[in-house]
């Protein structure tokens, strides 16, 4: 058992939990409304995120939600009753912002789905740097089914997902279940309801054991040099790697290798 602290987040949609050893859990908490990405919801995410931003002894982020959803995606209710140009293109905006501060972030997040997470809630899924799902949980970007081909969710869905797989999702809205999500990408691990919990906490552990500067370069350098042609993508890692080795926790792990010893991590507690 560790050591956590909680306090809600803004209008309690969004319930924030601490641990002593830096791990912060956002949990989703609109479960009437499935956890849809309304304004209030959006406003609520982004100031929890900006807050992990600023502490610089925050470890890990554990998205979670409540309810028999993940996320359902935007609040279609609420975008029916703004229907001018201006109102989505501001809203949609709110949602690309928060999608970018979670990558934006140098500590790794994880999404743990217990539900359905369909539109921009599969969107949030894909966005996160690692994913752990429920073997109930299911997967879809439906908004074509609607009319709405979910153009922003197919933004991290082409870049975890093979091309021809996204684009089944994308042109269908059918569901995948969480074995097919884990097959083709989208999740890194599948648990059974009651295990979820616990399956999350093994990925956690385990980014815990490695230096907080190392993983932060890391995060930061697969997504910049994902964008990059190969020769550019090679001279940032090249340069990103140098510089980690300035850090006394890379000198410390190669120095521990060389001794054939474990390493004596500076910031890993």
């Amino acid at each position: 058992m560790h050591d956590v602290s909680s306090t809600a987040g803004s209008q309690g949609l969004v319930q924030v939990q601490r641990d002593a050893r830096g791990v912060v859990t956002l949990t989703l908490d609109d479960p009437a409304r499935l956890n849809a990405l309304g304004s209030a919801m959006l406003a609520a995410l982004q100031s929890a995120i900006d807050a992990v931003a600023a502490d610089t002894s925050a470890r890990v982020l554990v998205l979670a939600a409540n309810g028999r959803a993940f996320c359902a995606g935007h609040d279609l209710h609420e975008m029916a009753a703004r229907d001018d140009l201006a109102s989505h293109q501001a809203l949609f905006a709110r949602c690309s912002r928060m999608m970018l501060s979670l990558q934006k972030l140098p500590v790794p997040v994880i999404a743990q789905v217990q539900g359905v997470a369909t539109a921009a809630g599969c969107q949030l899924v894909a966005q996160c740097d690692l994913a752990v799902a429920s073997s109930e949980a299911g997967f879809a970007t439906s908004g074509i089914r609607y009319g709405l081909f979910c153009a922003t969710p197919s933004v991290p869905l082409v870049r975890n997902l093979p091309i021809k797989k996204a684009m089944e999702m994308l042109l269908t809205g059918d569901f995948i279940d969480a074995a097919t999500a884990l097959e083709q990408g989208l999740v890194n691990r599948v648990a059974a309801p009651e295990a979820l919990p616990e399956a999350v906490e093994t990925l956690v552990q385990s980014i815990l054991a490695k230096p907080r500067a190392a993983v932060a370069m890391g995060k930061a350098l697969v997504y910049q040099q994902r964008e990059l042609g190969i020769e550019a993508a090679y001279q940032l890692a090249g340069q990103t790697m140098a510089v980690n080795m300035q850090d006394a926790d890379a000198r410390e792990g190669v120095n521990a290798f060389a001794q054939k010893r474990e390493p004596n991590w500076r910031a890993a507690a």
